[in-house]
């Protein structure tokens, strides 16, 4: 049997944004594939109506993880935490758990607990670099994860890491390269510094600009009545909710502490230069970047 087929059966445990976006990929790309979804009644039953999935469950995680060669975890930071043992114990013993939580430290460093005494199934942390400013299945879309990158975690290049030899993990990339994802094998610290830096602050800086316009704003509305596009580009992220980002800022403070100390640095620097051309090389910087972006 190739790889690939090694993977006839998933289950995807949180049918929100990615969770249904993830299965709806699978739906599209992959349509040899039996889903099934476990979340809240009214998420997964959205979700089974989407055709996402093909089954739903909202009660007995046993139930929905039988027989499952891939489970998928589209669960925030906290729940994935306190749910991982109860995986493990009802993970089928040739099963490939993976999850696509934002970071990575805290959830490696569990998983390895976890599957301390659990002789069987074996557990790959990954993170698709897609998503929206809004959640839930009525935003997922099958094409979400197409062109994206997608970080699986190994603390070694992945010729050399155990996992990565494993004919499981080999049918989870082929099966992410079918959906048109761009599979990219980090550690998890290297992750979680380098999404802190791209993600992370970037969404505290839209809500701290956001906030700041919003305690200014007069009885007629301005400055925002003012706006034009440009404003908007610059704050989608202020769009996402917190319980998105709740457990995101709280496993990852330590790097967004050190980085928000930098950053805010950077703007003392910008408002000592107001005054001179020196502000030039900043703009010249900001310019290469955006370029660099636009290229990839």
């Amino acid at each position: 049997m190739s790889s690939p087929h090694l993977i006839r059966r998933v289950t995807v445990l949180g049918t929100g944004l990615i969770g249904g976006s993830f299965a709806l990929a699978l739906k599209k790309y992959a349509t040899d594939l039996h889903i099934a979804g476990w979340d809240r009644a009214d998420a997964v039953s959205e979700a089974n109506a989407r055709g996402a999935v093909d089954e739903a469950h909202h009660q007995h995680l046993s139930a929905a993880l039988r027989g499952a060669d891939l489970i998928y975890i589209s669960l925030p930071i906290g729940a994935t935490l306190d749910l991982l043992p109860e995986i493990v114990k009802h993970a089928p013993p040739h099963a490939l758990i993976t999850d696509a939580c934002s970071t990575k430290l805290r959830i490696v460093s569990a998983a390895a607990e976890a599957f301390a005494h659990r002789a069987g199934p074996i557990f790959l942390a990954g993170h698709p670099m897609a998503g929206r400013e809004v959640s839930g299945i009525a935003n997922a879309s099958p094409d979400l994860f197409r062109d994206a990158t997608y970080a699986l975690i190994g603390e070694q290049h992945p010729a050399e890491h155990a996992h990565a030899r494993d004919p499981r993990v080999a049918a989870f990339v082929k099966l992410l390269e079918k959906i048109g994802a761009r599979p990219l094998w980090l550690g998890a610290q290297q992750h979680d510094y380098a999404v802190g830096l791209i993600s992370h602050l970037p969404q505290l800086a839209a809500v701290a600009l956001a906030s700041f316009l919003y305690d200014r704003l007069d009885e007629n509305g301005l400055p925002i009545t003012l706006a034009g596009p440009g404003l908007r580009d610059s704050l989608r992220l202020a769009g996402s909710p917190y319980s998105t980002w709740r457990d995101i800022v709280l496993t990852n403070r330590e790097i967004l502490s050190a980085e928000l100390d930098l950053f805010a640095r950077r703007l003392d620097d910008l408002r000592e230069r107001l005054n001179s051309r020196e502000l030039e090389s900043d703009f010249d910087a900001a310019n290469e970047l955006y370029k660099l972006l636009r290229s990839l």
